[in-house]
């Protein structure tokens, strides 16, 4: 998961990507970067780490333009290092920088046409150059020395007909504009807004609505699945749907844990759906064990405490913030190793022991994916005194691996798959483990924007909307997501180094 940037102001553009990206933090911590244009060339700076290690004053006084992109970044099948931070750039045609979140499921397709019939050369295994390359050659095959953006949605036309998967995009074209465009099923988020700048308007395009907020812009519109949005240099926005056939099926995991409560996407406010989420939740536990005594609901920060708190209202029981969270310590779910992640749990979290010495505890969370967060919690809740530990996950059990753009693990890896609810109780060490429902996750989410067709639920259910996914895909996503695959992938990083080799990062 990435999170995404690209503006055209009437000012130095660099600051407010900046913030933008700090806004977007939660979506990646592995890597940041930002491309912008000015003076007729391409200024960067990209490098492993959050953004405010990434960027110091210097960088940011040579990041000189008046258009740009950003890019946080998380490292996607064990991947790391600076050679795959974002953006990535191309100089023909016209000179191309292109940040992406999400996967392409026939990547390596991809990448054979590319080197054999596009005849362009890729410096990583990185899907997000793939597709950059991609992009480049469609539009490059237009022949046009000044595009205008019917030349750029035709190029995109041409992208949605040759890539699959979840993608939604951000880019620049030197000298001429901002470009941002959403696969077809709407996977990936996009959103577009307005800030009214003297006589004109300004225009961003973000992964979530926060980061609109933060600047001052105002919400225009989601970019819908299909659709491209152009930004010229002088300001203009473009708009076109460039998919004939296309479908909103955005990723329900966004309301589950990646989005921030504050964002809107495709109309559906995130706040309000995890609401709803612990209301049903709580319904779900009084149906199935009405005679069950909680004294105290307790959340895992920080993404289920809305759950947890409208869980605990629902159930007339107190809610109370019973873990102290170090706030400089990632999210161990995207954590690169088992033993990094397990550390980091006990680094990250701290019980109050009042409110767990001789108590019934609910503890709440989003999702339950490896098991490693929560059997070590559960643990600590018991070594604070607790008499009973009830566990409770706002999602329902994930048994399969995503592959439109969220490196889960493999499917081996995930602690629900192949188990029964209580097989996975047992692991985790509680006395009771609730799940929600699939049917209720996807009522909470609806209920916000009726309007959507439908949701990926394939971490779940296992049915992956592009219809392109069988074992044999699953299974290489198997080999390549497995702990051992990766610490291997990072030893040899490790030894041999990074080299970004494209150009001059400042």
């Amino acid at each position: 998961m990435c999170g995404l940037v690209g503006l055209v102001t009437k000012s130095e553009v660099a600051p407010e990507i900046y913030d933008a990206l700090t806004v977007l933090q939660h979506r990646g911590q592995d890597a940041a970067g930002i491309v912008t244009c000015g003076g007729g060339r391409f200024h960067q700076r990209k490098n492993e780490g959050l953004v405010r290690d990434v960027f110091r004053q210097d960088h940011m006084q040579r990041l000189r333009g008046d258009m740009g992109i950003g890019h946080v970044r998380y490292p996607t099948a064990g991947s790391s290092g600076t050679a795959l931070a974002q953006p990535f750039y191309v100089n023909s045609p016209y000179g191309i920088a292109l940040a992406h979140n999400g996967n392409l499921t026939n990547s390596e397709q991809l990448t054979r046409e590319l080197f054999q019939d596009d005849l362009r050369h890729l410096n990583t295994d990185s899907d997000s150059e793939v597709l950059l390359n991609v992009f480049a050659h469609e539009l490059q095959t237009l022949g046009k020395l000044n595009p205008k953006a019917d030349d750029i949605f035709q190029a995109v036309e041409a992208v949605h007909k040759r890539c699959r998967g979840g993608y939604a995009v951000v880019g620049l074209i030197l000298n001429y504009g901002v470009f941002g465009f959403r696969d077809p099923h709407g996977i990936r988020p996009l959103v577009v807004g307005s800030r009214k700048r003297g006589s004109g308007q300004e225009y961003m395009i973000a992964s979530e609505s926060v980061a609109l907020d933060v600047l001052g812009f105002t919400l225009v519109d989601d970019v819908a699945p299909g659709e491209a949005i152009f930004i010229d240099q002088e300001g203009k926005l473009h708009r076109r749907q460039c998919a004939p056939r296309s479908q909103l099926l955005p990723c329900i995991f966004e309301h589950v844990y990646f989005a921030r409560p504050d964002s809107l996407m495709d109309g559906i406010s995130v706040y309000k759906t995890r609401m709803r989420q612990g209301e049903t939740l709580a319904k779900k536990v009084r149906r199935l064990r009405p005679d069950l005594h909680i004294d105290v609901i307790i959340p895992i920060p920080d993404t289920s405490r809305i759950a947890a708190q409208s869980m605990a209202y629902e159930l007339g029981i107190k809610f109370r913030e019973g873990l102290m969270k170090n706030r400089y310590i990632g999210r161990t779910f995207i954590m690169p190793g088992q033993s990094e992640r397990k550390k980091s749990v006990r680094q990250k979290l701290n019980p109050v022991p009042l409110e767990f010495s001789g108590k019934n505890v609910m503890l709440v969370d989003d999702s339950i994916v490896r098991g490693t967060t929560c059997r070590q919690i559960i643990d600590m809740a018991r070594d604070a005194g607790a008499a009973n530990v009830y566990f409770a996950s706002a999602a329902p059990p994930v048994r399969y691996p995503n592959v439109y753009g969220i490196d889960m693990p493999s499917a081996t890896e995930l602690i629900a798959h192949n188990r029964t609810v209580e097989e996975v109780c047992e692991l985790i060490g509680a006395d009771w483990l609730v799940y929600q429902d699939l049917e209720d996750l996807v009522r909470c989410s609806q209920d916000g924007n009726p309007e959507v067709d439908g949701f990926d639920c394939s971490v779940f259910n296992g049915e992956y909307i592009t219809g392109d996914i069988d074992q044999n895909y699953l299974d290489r996503v198997e080999l390549l997501r497995n702990d051992e695959a990766q610490n291997e992938r990072r030893g040899a990083l490790h030894a041999g180094g990074a080299d970004v080799g494209l150009y001059n990062d400042v």
